[in-house]
């Protein structure tokens, strides 16, 4: 028996893959397949099946692709209803692979479909749940994610409840719990950094399976939930319903550009300039109305909750070699409009002798001497809502850069502001789009609130952080 984890850390997705006597099982496949047709491949093993914890909405998953170079039979849990070839499993339906059994276990609750597969060994003990975003380490599903459907948010979690308690709750301690998602994930509010726990741990530290009762389980697991990203529904949809192929996408994106044909491009398609470097890069010149979004951090996360506009045309900008990743990372949330790159990079575009912009960086001593000299500076704290409660400067004005498109028409253009988040990630973006949408003078704070903290400016540090 071999069971692999498969950890995305900038999605902060596991995908799983199960191999035992010649036959494998992938539980939850990202967009790019091959990885796991060459695990297969250099077991010796056929993938038999894939099998889906429910309608993924913060990623586009691999199915349709896997089960088209593989043979395998997509399966997804009870009341699932899709538009292409797969088999909807009954509760508790059981699938063998090699000597391994796996149960469908009907959880619904996150979603009406939403599926716990557990696994047993060769002698029928249960050993452990994927889970999905039914139970997490730390945490359970967020309910608020129905698409179309007639419950409320309460209503959800009341099923999750039942779900968990009769499905999951009365298994053995021992058995392990291997969830879709880890910290970071905006599918919850609490998970834990750790990926898979035994359950019987998570029944001693797992807040939400420790609730007095169904209702106050329903009050902490609906407390503090903020809107779900704008992609969510999107990437829910496509799943359901199909996509291009993975390889058609990267054949469409992965087109090296010289300099006068990106630029007529652009002008031609109306394609937004994706800049993908650093953000310290990306300050010291770029293409003007170009929008920063750093491979380094999260960056398909971030794509999906700024960029509203799934069919956009997308334009490159990437380090030497990177193309292929960031097609590949942009393709996992549904981005698949991506038809170029910039070859050559920023310098190409210098050398052409095209314009660049710029964006000022200061430190923490330089802007604790402006704000000495004039108090009224705007300043912009884009961290989230959480953050920001933890501790920040008296005299910011909170805006976090999730609601960008939200809060951008409140900006005067006019004005300066200068902009700061935890580190210099997320500022340079929000500085980028106010670029981008005519406002000149915007100005990151260098190092974010992590410098601040060591600087002398006054700070509200003392409030409960908000979930």
């Amino acid at each position: 028996m071999k069971i692999e984890q498969i950890y995305t850390g900038c999605l902060a997705e596991a995908a799983y893959y199960i191999e035992s006597n010649g036959e494998a099982a992938i539980i939850d496949p990202l967009r790019e397949v091959q990885p796991y047709m060459k695990k297969a491949k250099d077991a010796g093993a056929t993938i038999k099946y894939i099998f889906e914890t429910h309608f993924h909405a913060d990623f586009v998953s691999g199915h349709i692709d896997l089960a088209s170079q593989s043979g395998a039979t997509i399966i997804y849990g009870p009341t699932a209803k899709t538009t292409f070839e797969s088999h909807i499993a009954t509760d508790g339906e059981e699938f063998r692979i090699g000597d391994l059994t796996i149960k469908a276990l009907h959880t619904p609750g996150h979603t009406p479909e939403s599926t716990t597969y557990l696994l047993s060994d060769k002698d029928g003990r249960p050993y452990c749940i994927f889970s999905g975003d039914t139970l997490f380490i730390g945490d359970v599903g967020r309910p608020d994610l129905v698409q179309k459907g007639t419950q409320s948010m309460e209503e959800m979690a009341g099923t999750l409840y039942d779900s968990l308690h009769s499905k999951i709750l009365g298994l053995p301690d021992h058995v392990l719990v291997y969830p879709a998602h880890g910290a970071g994930s905006a599918c919850g509010k609490h998970m834990s950094k750790e990926t898979f726990d035994t359950l019987g741990h998570q029944k001693e530290v797992n807040y939400a399976l420790n609730t007095a009762s169904r209702e106050d389980f329903i009050t902490q697991v609906t407390a503090g939930i903020l809107p779900p990203p704008q992609y969510f529904a999107k990437n829910a949809a496509i799943n359901k319903n199909g996509y291009e192929s993975f390889a058609q996408v990267r054949k469409k994106g992965l087109i090296p550009m010289n300099a006068e044909d990106f630029e007529g491009t652009v002008n031609h398609t109306g394609g937004l300039i994706l800049d993908t470097r650093d953000p310290q890069e990306f300050a010291k010149g770029f293409i003007p109305s170009s929008i920063n979004i750093g491979l380094g951090g999260q960056f398909a996360p971030w794509v999906g909750a700024l960029i509203t506009d799934l069919q956009q045309p997308l334009l490159l900008i990437v380090d030497e070699g990177k193309a292929e990743e960031a097609i590949t990372r942009l393709a996992r949330v549904g981005y698949d409009n991506t038809i170029g790159y910039l070859e050559g990079g920023i310098d190409a575009w210098t050398a052409a002798g095209k314009d660049v912009d710029t964006i000022a960086s200061v430190p923490v001593a330089e802007f604790e001497e402006i704000f000495a000299a004039d108090p009224q500076v705007n300043v912009l704290d884009v961290r989230k809502h959480g953050e920001y409660e933890t501790g920040h400067l008296e005299f910011t004005l909170p805006r976090p850069l999730d609601y960008i498109n939200d809060w951008t028409s409140e900006i005067n253009t006019s004005k300066t502001y200068y902009i700061h988040c935890a580190g210099g990630y997320r500022s340079m973006i929000a500085a980028s789009i106010l670029k981008a949408r005519g406002v000149e003078n915007v100005i990151d704070i260098a190092g974010g609130y992590a410098a601040i903290k060591s600087s002398g400016l006054k700070r509200t540090d003392s409030l409960t952080a908000a979930n």
